[in-house]
């Protein structure tokens, strides 16, 4: 229910309250049981912690592959046992927390082979020490991973959408000018105009039935290239289009065929007494009725009494203004008389403002997890100090530690976008072909993007960069003697 005003239910803030505490738990509870069975002195020690993280890594790789693997059986078999919605989204679930639990042993294994490029101790010390960090990081870097590959995985459902609903816009919507008639008898007129005035005059007739139990609509099509040139085919017969015009065959919209599991050739009961085999399929984004689509003539002699109200015509562009004034001159409203211009502008206009959300929930997603690695940066920017300390003590400046900070932390987001990427593609797949279809009945294509996945990891370098700018001031002005005492305290 849409109550039209803004609500806020208490049971939205308790549940928002028990979620962030679960959380915090779930969050916290490895860390705390590998404390309690690490030796009392040894949680002080960073390179204790790294050998202890070890097997933690390795069972919560063996979890997230358990994950992996559930995601992947659900989408090879979801569909054919009918799972429905719930199973494609159990199938994201698993395949994004998955891929999370296995982000740190990844991270790990890819800065070991970066390890035999270093060429100099420094740079060997940075990507041990970076190795070292990944499990007080790793938290962070997969709320950084999943906030990029579901920006990278919507992203790309967007504008995959967004291309396909434009070009399918310009097929569809191939006539120059659509007319629709308030009477019969000004459809006559409207006719009799359209024949004298545009190239081409398309009556556009249909009737309403129930097609395989369920209310759909039957189109009726006349023998012209507006149609086989703006109704691309999903999958058809080699002759599907001549069949449709001699009245032997009928095609059905994709909604319809992929919720009855039609092949070709099925027979379609179109009316009582009148079944058509299928001889094709075609897209229609949006709709949520089943349709078929027939010949003209062989509809309007199975229908008695079918008025045709409504018409499309194809002129030249810039005969449109010409053609419209004609019209309403015979008294056509001006709401009835529509320009294709018109409808594609308003069309991609809602399109673009259903979706203009899209870009802040990017935004807002790379910010909260921009600002989890701030805080994980921090919290181990004092238990960094028995590391830093040596090396500075051996000449390298506090300047310089800072700036090593800074590459390391980008460092960390390049890889953790690296590895988000493809773990994106598989969540737009999963939207595009397993969700998509089961809530709406139709299924678009996966496009590429390369644009925006370069830019996102730009962002991801940068958001990784900027939440390591705090601590490494801290670490370029601290003093001196909080150094020293790191080897007084001998540490």
């Amino acid at each position: 229910a849409v109550p039209g005003s803004l609500t806020l239910s208490p049971s939205w803030v308790l549940s928002g309250a028990v979620i962030a505490y679960l959380g915090a738990a779930a969050a916290t509870a490895t860390s705390l049981w590998r404390a309690a069975r690490l030796p009392i002195l040894a949680p002080a020690r960073p390179r204790a912690w790294a050998l202890a993280s070890e097997k933690a890594l390795k069972n919560q790789a063996f979890a997230g592959i358990s994950l992996l693997t559930i995601a992947a059986l659900i989408a090879a078999f979801g569909d054919r046992l009918n799972f429905g919605l719930i199973a494609g989204f159990t199938m994201m679930g698993a395949l994004m927390f998955g891929a999370a639990l296995l982000l740190p042993l990844a991270l790990d294994t890819a800065l070991k082979l970066l390890s035999p490029l270093a060429n100099t101790p420094v740079a060997e010390w940075t990507l041990a020490d970076t190795r070292q960090q990944v499990p007080g990081l790793s938290l962070a870097l997969m709320a950084l991973m999943l906030a990029l590959a579901t920006n990278i995985g919507v992203g790309t459902m967007v504008s995959s959408f967004r291309a396909t609903f434009t070009g399918w816009l310009d097929q569809r919507l191939a006539s120059e000018i659509y007319v629709t008639a308030a009477t019969p008898r000004q459809a006559e007129d409207v006719r009799e105009f359209l024949d004298r005035q545009a190239d081409v005059t398309i009556p556009l007739r249909f009737a309403e039935t129930r097609l395989r139990g369920a209310p759909g609509d039957i189109l009726g099509v006349i023998d012209h290239t507006t149609y086989q040139e703006g109704w691309p085919l999903l999958v058809s017969e080699d002759d599907a289009w001549a069949r449709v015009a001699d009245g032997s065959g009928a095609l059905v919209n994709e909604q319809l065929w992929r919720r009855e599991g039609m092949r070709l050739g099925d027979p379609l009961e179109l009316l009582p007494g009148w079944s058509l085999p299928v001889v094709g399929a075609y897209a229609d984004y949006g709709n949520p009725r089943g349709q078929a689509m027939v010949g003209q003539s062989e509809l309007t002699s199975r229908v008695d009494g079918l008025s045709t109200l409504r018409f499309s015509a194809r002129v030249a562009p810039e005969r449109v203004p010409e053609l419209a004034e004609g019209l309403m001159a015979l008294g056509v409203s001006r709401t009835g008389i529509t320009n294709q211009a018109q409808v594609k502008s308003f069309s991609l206009n809602v399109f673009e403002r259903t979706f203009l959300v899209t870009g802040s929930l990017n935004v807002l997603t790379l910010g909260v997890a921009a600002f989890a690695m701030l805080a994980s940066l921090t919290t181990l920017g004092a238990m960094r100090l028995p590391q830093v300390a040596p090396v500075w003590a051996m000449g390298i400046t506090r300047r310089q530690l800072a700036r090593l900070e800074l590459l390391r932390a980008g460092l960390c987001g390049l890889l953790t976008f690296i590895l988000a990427l493809p773990l994106g593609l598989a969540v737009a797949w999963a939207l595009l072909a397993v969700v998509n279809v089961q809530a709406f009945g139709w299924r678009l294509p996966l496009l590429p993007f390369p644009l925006d996945w370069a830019r996102l990891g730009l962002a991801a370098v940068f958001a990784a960069t900027i939440a390591a700018v705090i601590p490494a001031l801290r670490l370029a002005r601290i003093a001196p003697s909080n150094l020293l005492k790191v080897f007084a305290d001998e540490r």
